[in-house]
């Protein structure tokens, strides 16, 4: 399951992880994010343990989105150490987010 992520607790949850982490960033109205959203419960589920995954709502939580010049939604983000190492920007297949992942673990 996704963790929610939020401007207060980023950088405990993402930046300070100890492990991988995939955040997808994210809003209701937005439909390629609706296609994302289950794909990332189900790698949240897949890859508990070994992956942090968390979904953050670009509406609720601007400081994050614009620290990091999110403009077009779903973008999701790889970190690892706590710095951003990969990103996907708009609606993929889940082979190829899982990819991403794989490379970081």
């Amino acid at each position: 399951m996704a963790l929610e992520i939020t401007d207060s607790n980023f950088e405990e949850i993402v930046l300070k992880a100890d492990k991988p982490v995939i955040l997808d960033l994210w809003a209701a109205w937005c439909g390629p994010c609706r296609l994302v959203g289950p794909i990332i419960e189900d790698i949240g589920k897949e890859y508990d343990g070994k992956a942090i995954v968390g979904k953050l709502d670009v509406d609720g939580n601007p400081q994050i989105t614009t620290r990091f010049g999110i403009r077009s939604i779903p973008t999701i983000l790889f970190f690892k150490g706590g710095q951003v190492v990969d990103k996907q920007v708009g609606a993929v297949p889940k082979s190829v987010l899982v990819s991403k992942l794989e490379k970081l673990l």
